[in-house]
């Protein structure tokens, strides 16, 4: 008997909630219980008096746990509306990390050019290293990482992704 494995899919869940004390302990403790992975998490208030948050979730698993997933985050108090921006199609993702690397000479100047070739601000220098800020995509941030363990990375502080549905209609 052939058991077939089903595919791991990355997914970026929207997740609309009461800004209130403990409603990101719940959301954590649900994923913990049922033994879900977060690749990144990132919550910020979205409205002008400060009621509502959104957080954003990227998960993995094949596609019957994601729907798990989204129906239990959908039955939590507090949960307005859930939405797999992964499936509702286009939408944009970035993130933001800053990078610290050491070097001089020649692994100075390296760093210096890659940083550049990834539009990486410099945001601090010292003589022997540097904190570079880099936005964009996940894989173009890993790309970026890779290459600076080969002169010299010391340090990164990842914000997590923040993403929103393409179009004029909310998510």
């Amino acid at each position: 008997m052939h058991i077939r494995e089903e595919a791991v899919e990355r997914h970026t869940l929207s997740v609309i909630v009461d800004n209130e004390a403990g409603i990101l302990a719940r959301i954590a403790g649900m994923f913990h219980a049922r033994g879900y992975n977060i690749e990144s998490l990132t919550v910020a208030e979205m409205t002008e008096d400060e009621t509502v948050s959104r957080i954003t979730i990227v998960t993995s698993g094949p596609r019957a746990v994601i729907e798990q997933i989204i129906a239990q985050l959908d039955r939590l108090v507090n949960v307005h509306k859930v939405t797999d921006l992964t499936e509702l199609g286009p939408h944009v993702e970035r993130e933001l990390a800053l990078v610290k690397v050491k070097g001089t000479g020649d692994h100075r100047i390296e760093a210096l050019r890659l940083a550049e070739v990834y539009r990486a601000r410099v945001v601090d220098a010292t003589i022997s290293s540097f904190v570079f800020e880099v936005t964009g995509g996940s894989e173009k941030i890993d790309k970026f990482l890779e290459l600076m363990r080969e002169v010299g990375l010391v340090e990164v502080a990842r914000t997590g992704v923040a993403a929103i549905a393409r179009g004029a209609d909310p998510a």
